[in-house]
């Protein structure tokens, strides 16, 4: 009799991941970013290193998928009927769920350690993006580009979680969002 394999939904895998996520978060806290290394962490997670290299690649893989893990990208966008509105709602989520102080010193460390490929956060705001100009463009709006959402919303929010000396708060969302409008209506 031929049985089929069913993979648990959550189960050991999820479990681990948890345990790691959390063994790095405790170490960045701890011992500062610099210190932390991929058997420091599997070790701490009760795990070997080769499953972290399994999973993540390298420290960094490691990192920037652990700043971001809780904001899912099959999570629900938002829908409110305007483009705007919804760039907005989806931007104040961002700089919610970043500007929580070990999502951004995970955000920084991800980010110096980060090569010259598209890391998950980009590919991933880059596809929600993307879900949202869509759906403007299906109601007839007119609207940027999911690249121009990126560069004018989406890149100036890392960089001042990154590089800036004061907290960035929720209320950036709606600034970065008209500035983004105002220059596609000068563009039209």
């Amino acid at each position: 009799m031929i049985t089929e394999q069913v993979k648990r939904p959550g189960g050991r895998s999820a479990l681990v991941q948890a345990q790691v996520r959390r063994a790095l978060e405790q170490l960045v806290q701890e011992h500062g970013r610099d210190q932390v290394t991929v058997p420091a962490v599997a070790e701490r997670a009760g795990v070997s290193a080769s499953s972290i290299y399994r999973r993540w690649g390298d420290l960094s893989g490691l990192l920037a998928e652990t700043a971001i893990h809780r904001l899912d990208p099959a999570r629900p966008l938002p829908n409110t009927g305007v483009l705007r509105r919804d760039l907005v709602a989806w931007a104040q989520e961002f700089i919610k769920h970043l500007a929580q102080p070990g999502h951004t010193s995970l955000l920084k460390a991800a980010a110096a350690l980060a090569s010259d490929a598209e890391t998950d956060c980009l590919r991933n705001r880059k596809a929600e993006a993307d879900i949202l100009v869509q759906r403007a463009q299906d109601r007839g709006e007119a609207v940027p580009s999911t690249q121009q959402v990126i560069d004018h919303v989406v890149a100036p929010i890392v960089f001042r979680l990154i590089f800036g000396a004061t907290a960035v708060k929720p209320m950036l969302a709606q600034q970065l969002v008209d500035e983004l409008f105002t220059l596609v209506q000068r563009a039209d």
